[in-house]
This record gives structure tokens, C-alpha cells and sequence, in this order.
């Protein structure tokens, strides 16, 4: 919002004063669902379809992705979104490629895949649900995705 001040003998300015009311979204936030960026919007969704698909909890997904689980919360009901470009953003992206390299492995089973996510692997000395939890982890476990598909 632009405001005109001066003496109103024409020497008033042009000044820049922020409304009340922004319809610009900040960083992982928006008043109205349906104003949300369409990246922003899909990514949201497919991260927490991803998560669903892999056995993750709200917590879980929390951890994966570096936010609390209140701003979990807040994604599932449209009141946040994942902004393209932030920390949390990256991390949700290479999930949602976990849940594809997984998903091209075993099919569409959600048994199966769920199965992976929770059973201890050698590789990360931990099970991969666990082992995501941090971002090295996360790139292990894609890593290791990566191979394993590439095997002919």
C-alpha cells in the first residue's frame, strides 16, 4: 500500500507503509488456503502423501522435514504450505523422491513399502524410517534407493 503525505502543496511523497492486511504469504504461511502458490500447494501435498504412504506420523515427518509438529499440523489443514527455496522445502522434495524410488521397487504395495521403512537395514544401521530423521540420513537412504534400482 502506497500513501501520499506531505503539505498538499504539491511537494507530498510517494511512501511506502505496509498494510494490515498482506495478501503475500509469508514463508511457509498463508491466511487462505486457496491463496497459496501452486508450488508451494503441490509440494505440501505431496509431502504429506508421501509421508502417509511410507507409515510416517505427524512427528515423524516433523523430524524429517526440520519443523514442529504443530507446523505439521498446520500443513495438513492448508494453513501452511512449503515455500520453494527453504531448508524445509528441500528436505520434503527428497522425501517425496524416497517415496517414487521406493514406490518404482515394490509396486504399489503400501504393506511393502511400509515394511522397508520400518525394518533395520545393515546400510544405515538403523531402519530407513529412523535413519531420514536427519539430512544426511535422508541422502543415505536415497543414495542407497538409487543403487539399488540402477542394479541390471
Amino acid at each position: 500500500m502506497v500513501s501520499i503525505s506531505g503539505s498538499g502543496k504539491g511537494t507530498g511523497r510517494a511512501t511506502a507503509r505496509p498494510s494490515a492486511k498482506s495478501n503475500v504469504p509469508r514463508t511457509l504461511e498463508a491466511a487462505n488456503p486457496a491463496a497459496l502458490p501452486a508450488a508451494a500447494a503441490v509440494l505440501t501435498k505431496a509431502t504429506l502423501r508421501a509421508a502417509a504412504l511410507l507409515g510416517l506420523s505427524n512427528a515423524a515427518l516433523a523430524r524429517v522435514v526440520g519443523v514442529s509438529e504443530s507446523t505439521v499440523s498446520r500443513l495438513a489443514s492448508g494453513q501452511r504450505a512449503l515455500e520453494p527455496g527453504t531448508k524445509p522445502a528441500e528436505l520434503a522434495a527428497l522425501l517425496v523422491r524416497l517415496y517414487r524410488s521406493l514406490d518404482a521397487m515394490v509396486g504399489n504395495s503400501d504393506r511393502q513399502r511400509q515394511l522397508w521403512m520400518a525394518s533395520y537395514n545393515r546400510a544405515f544401521n538403523a531402519a530407513p524410517k529412523d535413519a531420514i530423521e536427519s539430512a544426511d540420513g535422508l541422502s543415505r537412504v536415497l543414495r542407497y534407493l538409487d543403487g539399488a534400482r540402477a542394479v541390471v
